[in-house]
């Protein structure tokens, strides 16, 4: 989802904020905390956390909110907290409770073998207590108002799904997983075969691709570098090649590099692999994402403009 402000003070900016999002605060709030601290005009988010959870939000700012859906599409991995025995209406701690079951002596071979099923390539169905729209409003409108909702199926992928910790009621999971995928939805699939039922009562964020090792910024670090200026906060937000950096790059010369800002199609520089690239000008800025097409032509598939200094 993207932003754009217009109102005095407002400036462009163009890179990416790994925001450590807070708990309790929907992600298109946090988007609107982020872009007044920084005067951004204009800011979009890779993805929606819910409020229960905190972590890794990717906010774009600028030429950067259009690469937002790749961001939205990439793996992403999560610590999640998961309490046995305990089922909810919004399949977190947020919803009223259900249902109320025992939780059974449980030997890790026995959490091991409910895991493995949940992971791989799996049938999916998303909480009705979510984003997902059906009749071009959100699942959590109609829900919300009592109407009898009905999630469709789907499948996504789950890269891992471990064993962190336990305690007598809870399991803290370590989760890897594509897009579309539920963390909540796996919680209840989980208790489901534990046989006592489960809700999920935290999650985290750990990572988002290509970001496997991000340097968070919280909304209080963002407010006390923009108080020592628009510089000392701009040092705080990534160049948008960031956001492209599990692409290949493709380094042009000035006259391609011309050709390429200016949406002219030329021929692939010889050698060099052709796979979808990150193309930069001489002067090192990001100009494209491009491919190569069946005449072995550059084919422009996303554009930015750029000022020389992003």
């Amino acid at each position: 989802m993207s932003r754009r402000r217009h109102r005095p003070g407002a400036r462009d900016l163009h890179g990416i904020l790994l925001l450590d999002k807070p708990l309790g605060m929907s992600s298109n709030k946090a988007l609107q905390v982020a872009m007044t601290i920084l005067r951004a005009a204009k800011g979009g988010h890779t993805g929606a956390l819910d409020p229960l959870a905190t972590g890794l939000l990717p906010l774009c700012f600028g030429e950067a909110t259009k690469i937002a859906g790749n961001l939205l599409g990439s793996r992403k991995a999560y610590l999640a907290e998961c309490r046995l025995g305990v089922t909810t209406t919004t399949a977190d701690l947020e919803g009223e409770v259900l249902e109320r079951r025992p939780v059974p002596e449980l030997d890790e071979a026995a959490i091991e073998d409910a895991l493995a099923t949940l992971r791989g390539r799996i049938v999916q169905v998303p909480p009705v207590y979510s984003a997902l729209k059906q009749g071009g409003e959100p699942l959590y409108l109609k829900a919300r108002r009592g109407e009898d909702v009905q999630a469709p199926p789907r499948e996504v992928d789950v890269h891992r799904l471990e064993l962190v910790s336990r305690s007598e009621d809870t399991l803290t999971l370590y989760v890897e997983c594509g897009s579309g995928t539920y963390v909540r939805s796996l919680a209840v699939d989980l208790g489901a075969k534990l046989g006592c039922g489960a809700h999920l009562s935290a999650l985290r964020r750990l990572w988002v691709e290509p970001f496997r090792s991000p340097a968070m910024i919280t909304l209080d670090e963002l407010r006390e570098a923009a108080e020592q200026g628009d510089e000392a906060a701009d040092q705080l937000v990534l160049p948008l090649a960031a956001g492209v950096a599990d692409l290949p790059p493709l380094h042009l010369d000035a006259t391609a590099g011309q050709a390429v800002s200016q949406g002219r199609q030329i021929d692939w520089p010889a050698g060099l692999p052709r796979e979808r690239s990150a193309a930069f000008a001489a002067d090192g800025r990001l100009l494209a994402l491009v491919d190569c097409d069946e005449q072995g032509r550059i084919r422009i598939l996303r554009g930015f403009n750029l000022p020389a200094a992003a």
